[in-house]
C-alpha cells in the first residue's frame, strides 16, 4: 500500500474539505429533507475519516484504492443511518462503520476457508451488531447480540473468530519513534523459553564430556528415537550392554550438568 499516496481513486486527498460541526448538522438536516446535494457534501467532507481508517490496514497487501472505495461505502452507510437526536459526534459513529465495512471486505477475500455454517452465524452476528449500533449509537456486547439471535454466546465468539483475517507476525503494533514492537514480540512461546535454551546448552556441553561410545548410544536413543535392541544391533553389542552403558552415560551427564 502506498501510505503517502496523494491521489486515490481520482480524489486528490491533499485538497479534501473539512466540515465544521454546525455546518455538518445543517447538511444532515437538509439531507434528511431530501436534499441530495447535502448528502454529496457530507460524503466529500468526511473522506478524511476514510483515509484515517485505511492507515490501520497498511500491512494487508491490499490496494489502497480498493480499501478506499470500500471505506467510502461504510461512510455512506454511516451518513444514511446517522441519528441527529443522539448526542454523539458523527466521527464516533462513522469510524466503526467504516472499519466494519473494510473488515467484511477483507474477510470475503480471505484465502483461509471457513465452513458455510460458521460464516452464516458470523454474518448474522455482524448484521445484528450494525443494527444495534444504529439503534444505540454504541458498540453492543456479545451477550446483546446473542440475545437477539437466540444463539449461545460461545458459538458467536467462535464464529467471529473463525472469519478474522490472518495477521502477520511482523505487523507493527506500537512505534514510539524508537524500536518498533511487532505482533511476534507479544506472543508467548513455551518451546523457546530462556530456561529451555540454557538446558539445551548444558546438555550439549555434558555430551561433549562423554566417551565416543556413550555419546553414540545417547544420540541413537534420544535424538534418533531408536530402541535399545536397535542400538545393540547397530553397534554390535548386547541389549543388556546398551542398557548398562546408557544408564552410566546418563549418570555422568547428571554430574556434569
Amino acid at each position: 500500500m502506498l501510505v503517502n499516496k496523494v491521489e486515490i481513486c481520482g480524489v486528490n486527498t491533499s485538497k479534501l474539505p473539512v466540515l465544521k460541526g454546525s455546518h455538518m448538522r445543517t447538511l444532515f438536516e437538509s439531507m434528511q429533507k431530501g436534499d441530495t446535494s447535502a448528502r454529496t457534501q457530507l460524503i466529500s467532507g468526511n473522506l478524511r475519516l476514510v483515509l484515517s481508517v485505511i492507515q490501520r490496514f497498511n500491512n494487508r497487501g491490499e490496494y489502497v484504492d480498493d480499501l478506499f472505495q470500500v471505506g467510502c461505502i461504510g461512510l455512506m452507510k454511516a451518513i444514511d443511518n446517522f441519528d441527529l437526536s443522539q448526542n454523539v459526534k458523527f466521527s464516533t459513529y462513522a469510524v466503526p462503520m467504516i472499519i466494519g465495512e473494510i473488515r467484511r471486505y477483507l474477510r470475503d477475500n480471505n484465502p483461509i476457508r471457513v465452513s458455510r455454517s460458521l460464516r452464516d452465524v458470523a454474518y448474522k452476528a455482524l448484521q445484528v451488531r450494525d443494527s444495534l449500533v444504529n439503534k444505540y449509537s454504541r458498540e453492543p456486547s456479545i451477550n446483546e447480540i446473542a440475545n437477539v439471535l437466540k444463539i449461545p454466546r460461545e458459538e458467536i465468539v467462535f464464529a467471529l473468530d473463525a472469519i478474522q483475517e490472518p495477521v502477520s507476525l511482523f505487523e507493527p503494533v506500537y512505534h514510539d519513534g524508537g524500536d518498533t514492537i511487532f505482533v511476534m514480540d507479544q506472543i508467548h512461546d513455551d518451546k523457546n523459553l530462556d530456561q529451555s535454551w540454557l538446558e539445551d546448552i548444558a546438555i550439549k556441553d555434558a555430551l561433549r564430556k562423554l566417551n565416543n561410545r556413550e555419546k553414540l548410544i545417547l544420540t541413537l536413543r534420544f535424538y534418533e528415537g531408536k530402541t535399545q535392541m536397535e542400538v545393540a544391533e547397530e553397534i554390535g553389542i548386547s541389549q543388556a550392554q546398551v542398557s548398562r552403558l546408557e544408564k552410566a552415560a546418563l549418570g555422568h551427564m547428571r554430574k556434569f550438568m
